[in-house]
């Protein structure tokens, strides 16, 4: 079997004595949608912030390619090749669509500041490459029209997809969505399953995903990990996970 492209081994944290993440091992294979669903307050987002190195792990290993980043600082991920978005969209509403994509662009940035302020012509060919890679996400995403929208005068759905897309223009190998169908309706969050479908097909990205919506997760999931309070319940395909005993307990309270 092929190495991982991401695994977390026996990774736990803790918030004032409240084990947040607890003794939680997953692999993640190269191609793959994995998705992590589970009641309010099961830990999904937090190991999110884990893989993002925003927090630290009490114990437990990260690796992604092959390499250790368990003390990876967090401004080093996206260069690695991990991007994220929100389940709160973090976009700069003040500035267009192109311009937040370009931020996305900032950390294959390979010239130093005297390059950048003279403007030399090592980073005029970086900005016309940077100005491609956005150009195309546009494209993929269909979002020729709103190009030169300031992020403020856009629907929220648009939104969505916007720090979609701006995750995308940071080239990963790995993309961590979480809760992409927050605040969508059936319809847009129809739309984006087919872009998740997209992304993994047309562009090779791997995809881990913490969601809520059980249509949108059968519909993309290869596998599925079930988490509460911080630890594994279960873990297999989706419809597998949905039928589990203790997955049940967890969401309702009791098993059939």
């Amino acid at each position: 079997m092929t190495a991982a492209l991401f695994s977390a081994d026996d990774i736990s944290i803790s918030f004032g004595g409240i084990r947040a993440v607890d003794g939680v091992s997953f692999d993640v294979q190269t191609g793959e949608v994995f998705s992590i669903i589970g009641p309010n307050g099961a830990g999904k987002t937090t190991i999110f912030n884990l893989i993002s190195r925003i927090y630290q792990p009490t114990s437990g290993r990260l690796a992604f390619g092959g390499q250790d980043i368990t003390t990876i600082p967090p401004h080093r991920i996206a260069g690695l090749g991990i991007a994220r978005t929100f389940q709160n969209i973090e976009l700069f509403t003040e500035a267009t669509l192109l311009q937040n994509l370009l931020i996305g662009c900032h950390c294959r940035s390979g010239t130093g500041l005297i390059s950048q302020l003279c403007f030399l012509p090592r980073t005029r060919r970086e900005e016309i490459r940077h100005r491609e890679k956005a150009e195309e996400v546009i494209a993929f995403l269909n979002l020729q029209r709103y190009r030169q929208s300031l992020i403020a005068n856009l629907p929220y759905g648009v939104r969505k997809i916007v720090e979609l897309g701006r995750a995308l223009c940071t080239e990963p190998r790995l993309l961590l969505l979480d809760e992409p169908s927050s605040g969508l309706n059936v319809p847009e969050t129809e739309e984006m399953g087919f872009w998740i479908d997209d992304i993994r097909r047309d562009l090779g990205v791997t995809i881990i995903m913490v969601e809520h919506d059980m249509n949108l997760v059968r519909s993309v999931s290869d596998r599925v990990m079930a988490l509460n309070f911080g630890k594994v319940l279960a873990l297999g395909t989706a419809a597998d996970v949905q039928a589990d005993p203790e997955v049940i307990r967890a969401y309702i309270g009791n098993a059939p």
